[in-house]
């Protein structure tokens, strides 16, 4: 049983890190393509000193990243940060907040210009909302993932015609009623804190968080790239200087709601340790890219709008599905949430407020 379990998880993180290596690679396919629909270009600065603000910018981006991440991870050493404590609820409803934000006011307007740009030809990028599309199918796809990758595991650990009395006949009438115990402990550790279950399989309830925490990631990771070559290839410090601290902003607090799912999902510190240090080098990767691409990348070339936009799409869809189903609904309708009304309050002021943060975030980046 453990085996099964261990492989099954094993090979949903194998086919996480390919998700992440594609989404990484797919984006600067439309790198050195010639634009047909140039716009003027904004007042380039000193290269010395855009170069200087570049690096800080991978410096201090890789840090809050690194920082937001990973203090949910260290919930054992600060017990504010721990999923039992009450303050851990209000932390999680504002960075849900910030990616909920993130989703609609950021990423989707984003794939909305994409993907209605002018440079775009009319068909068939105008006679269709294929930004609307791709936002729903991503929806639907990541539930899918979420359903099926649960419901496998179920059929493969929690099947009546699979359980395996652990008790030997030999043992008599005396023991007979642990047997009818023993099949029940499974499904009752099914949601308690512990990792693994009476049988020594990993309970639903963590496997759960497990396929959010790498669903989750994976939409990060896909606009986290693009907003990183799109301030590599940047000339200008004016527009350097508030992207990065929008950019500071978004990756510190959408590491903190990714933290406190990885923490949830109890994962072995080496595989909480590759997804930390994978969220947190994501956009200075994009930054670099974008550094060694600026003198070809052309922004406004159909190629770039059209997988810039279907790429964007996919990812607020998934953020969107990830923060209002798998963050907020799970934890808003948490009875101890909802038995609490003081907790009840301070979650749903914690939500407005990273929501707004990140909204008001929208008129410099």
């Amino acid at each position: 049983m453990n085996f099964l379990a261990s492989n099954s998880t094993t090979t949903m993180s194998k086919l996480f890190y390919v998700c992440c290596c594609v989404l990484i690679i797919l984006p600067t396919m439309v790198l050195g393509y010639s634009c047909s629909c140039d716009t003027e270009e904004g007042n380039k600065s000193n290269p010395s000193k855009v170069l200087l603000y570049k690096l800080g910018s991978i410096a201090s981006i890789l840090f809050v990243g690194a920082l937001g991440v990973s203090l949910p991870l260290l919930s054992k050493k600060i017990p504010t940060l721990n999923p039992k404590n009450d303050i851990f609820f209000m932390v999680k409803a504002f960075a849900a907040g910030v990616i909920l934000a993130t989703g609609f006011v950021h990423i989707l307007p984003d794939a909305f210009e994409n993907l209605t740009s002018p440079c775009l030809k009319d068909n068939p990028w105008g006679k269709f909302p294929f930004t609307g599309f791709v936002a729903m199918l991503a929806s639907i796809g990541t539930l899918m993932v979420d359903s099926f990758a649960t419901g496998f595991y179920h059929r493969q650990h929690f099947n009546p015609s699979k359980q395996v009395p652990t008790v030997d006949e030999e043992m008599g009438d005396d023991h007979a009623g642990h047997i009818h115990v023993h099949t029940h402990a499974t499904h009752g550790h099914a949601h308690g804190p512990s990792t693994l279950s009476s049988d020594g399989s990993i309970t639903p309830e963590v496997l759960r968080q497990r396929i959010i925490s790498q669903v989750l990631e994976i939409g990060i990771v896909v606009h986290s790239v693009i907003i990183g070559i799109s301030l590599g290839t940047t000339e200008s410090i004016d527009t350097i200087k508030p992207l990065l601290m929008a950019l500071s902003f978004h990756q510190f607090f959408e590491g903190m709601g990714l933290g406190g799912c990885i923490s949830q999902a109890k994962f072995e510190s080496k595989s909480m340790a590759i997804m930390a240090t994978f969220f947190s080098l994501t956009t200075p990767i994009g930054i670099i890219i974008g550094m060694g691409v600026s003198s070809v990348y052309k922004e406004n070339s159909p190629i770039a709008l059209a997988v810039e936009g279907v790429f964007n799409s996919a990812s607020a869809g998934i953020l969107i599905y990830m923060a209002l189903v798998d963050l907020l609904a799970a934890d808003f309708m948490n009875p101890r949430l909802q038995n609490n009304m003081k907790l009840q309050l301070g979650a749903n002021i914690s939500l407005l407020l990273g929501a707004g943060c990140m909204s008001l975030l929208a008129k410099w980046a």
